[in-house]
């Protein structure tokens, strides 16, 4: 969490105040204002809100109707909800290769395109925009959906328009590391009222007895219980308004580093393929080898190295690998008989490339309450540890 104050600490006030903490009985209606409001400041025509990112890519994926039969491309670094979130519709995941955006690969995405494949997860790694265009293109090309997973990257934008609003739909996290943040929670944006309207009975078990029953033109069917709640809602529709501050806080004091450093050899800096709509919440800097990145944290410079972070890189993801599934075999996507023909071979080195990347990339966190002297040190350190021998 990167802001919080009394603020919040009002609203919830307020909020319990009328004891009504289930959104169907709220006087304050915190989460329906909150869907309107975060639809309004991403660019689509629907949000809904989930327990967490993982539930928005769940939520998603049932929304467009994927499931067993159908294979779902996603990035070989990304966290491992945006597998598990395939698994748990019944389809399989396909991993593709980054470049050295640290986003997925848009050109390896055609290689693994196969007659099942029913959908690409574009991933914004760390704030990173992927290159949407193209892989709007290529799933146009194909016929395939797109769900975005902007849990990293909430904010952002490519080309002026806002991570989430890009393809059929958008996933984003509201945990305690995100950007914006109540603690744990999620949503979900779209353009598609159908996929949004599948979305929503999907995440409620309860739709049936809801008060918007009656607007449904999709005949109910069971889903499960992803809602949000009052609380939580009463945290974002604040935390909302602190957003475009944090986004200018994160990007200037990213681009005050990047200029103080920028002198510095063995090493390049993460490209984007949208430096000013990047969240501004990383510099990534790339090296010629993984000896020379691990020579300059050994001389003092602190930061992630990319391979070194067990649940962002495919292959150590040991439960998928080992396709271990679910609590039942039975419910194992990969034991599905829908499922027999399907590419669900993933081995430790199937992404070499991706591997060789994260190997030689060091991701530094930026701060927004960072000021010029803060600044001035986190450069010196990264010079320092640079230059030395």
């Amino acid at each position: 969490m990167y802001k919080i104050g009394k603020e919040e600490i009002q609203e919830l006030e307020k909020l319990f105040a009328t004891g009504k903490l289930f959104r169907d009985s709220s006087e304050l209606k915190e989460v329906i204002n909150f869907q309107i409001e975060w639809a309004e400041k991403i660019g689509t025509k629907y949000a809904l809100t989930v327990t967490s990112g993982t539930a928005a890519l769940i939520c998603a994926l049932a929304g467009l109707g994927i499931g067993p039969g159908d294979e779902v491309i996603i990035p070989a670094h990304t966290f491992m909800a945006t597998a598990t979130a395939v698994l748990v519709v019944g389809a399989i995941p396909v991993i593709a290769e980054i470049d050295e955006s640290t986003t997925i690969d848009p050109a390896d995405i055609e290689k693994k395109i196969s007659k099942y494949t029913k959908a690409i997860i574009p991933v914004h790694m760390r704030g990173f925009p992927c290159d949407m265009e193209r892989v709007l293109k290529i799933a146009k090309k194909h016929g395939l959906k797109v769900v975005e997973d902007a849990c990293q990257a909430v904010g952002g934008s490519y080309k002026g328009k806002r991570l989430g609003a890009w393809g059929d739909m958008g996933a984003f996290s509201f945990n305690f590391y995100k950007i914006l943040s109540c603690g744990e929670g999620g949503a979900v944006t779209s353009n598609d009222y159908e996929a949004f309207e599948r979305s929503l009975i999907y995440h409620d078990g309860g739709s049936a007895w809801r008060t918007y029953t009656s607007e449904l033109k999709t005949p109910i069917f069971v889903g499960t219980q992803l809602r949000f709640n009052e609380i939580c809602a009463a945290v974002m529709r604040i935390q909302l308004q602190r957003l475009e501050g944090i986004l200018e806080d994160l990007r200037r004091n990213k681009r005050s580093l990047m200029s103080k450093v920028a002198g510095c050899k063995g090493f390049k800096f993460t490209p984007s393929y949208d430096s000013e709509g990047d969240c501004g919440t990383t510099m990534g800097l790339l090296f010629e080898s993984e000896e020379k990145l691990r020579s300059f944290v050994k001389n003092g410079a602190v930061g992630l190295i990319g391979i070194d972070s067990g649940k962002h890189v495919y292959a150590k993801w040991d439960s998928l690998i080992e396709k271990k599934v679910g609590h039942h075999e039975k419910m194992n996507p990969y034991l599905m008989e829908a499922n027999k023909d399907l590419n669900k071979d993933i081995k430790r080195d199937s992404c070499p490339r991706t591997l060789d990347i994260l190997s030689r990339t060091i991701f530094i966190g930026i701060k927004p309450d960072w000021s010029e002297s803060d600044i001035e040190r986190e450069a010196a350190i990264i010079i320092q540890a640079a230059e030395k021998k």
